[in-house]
């Protein structure tokens, strides 16, 4: 396979947050959209931040979080509330990681 057939812009994807929780709180679900994939100095400061406190991983992703025009939604100095936010932080994280594995062969993953 040629690695040019691998390379392509990111895509916006929809993001629905349907946890029972979430729904129960606010009366439906919530969606909002982010890249299919990202650049590695982006990937990278998430994977370093592994130990850091859950705010300055929040802090990161907030960039990430956009509407369906691909504009930030935290800006202005507007913040979400605290249980939306953990649950985007834990829905974008889980994202990026399964899309490293999706786009490694099996043959790399072993």
């Amino acid at each position: 396979m040629k690695l040019q057939t691998l390379a392509s812009k990111p895509k916006l994807t929809q993001v629905m947050i349907d946890d029972e929780k979430i729904v129960e709180a606010y009366g439906e679900p919530l969606e909002f959209y982010i890249y299919d994939r990202h650049d590695m100095d982006t990937f990278m400061k998430l994977a370093s931040l592994e130990g850091d406190s859950v705010g300055t991983i929040a802090e990161l992703v907030s960039d990430m979080i956009l509407d369906e025009d691909g504009k930030k939604i935290i800006v202005d100095g507007n913040i979400l509330p605290v249980d939306i936010m953990m649950k985007i932080v834990e829905v974008v994280i889980q994202r990026l990681g399964n899309s490293v594995s999706q786009t490694l062969g099996k043959s790399a993953q072993s």
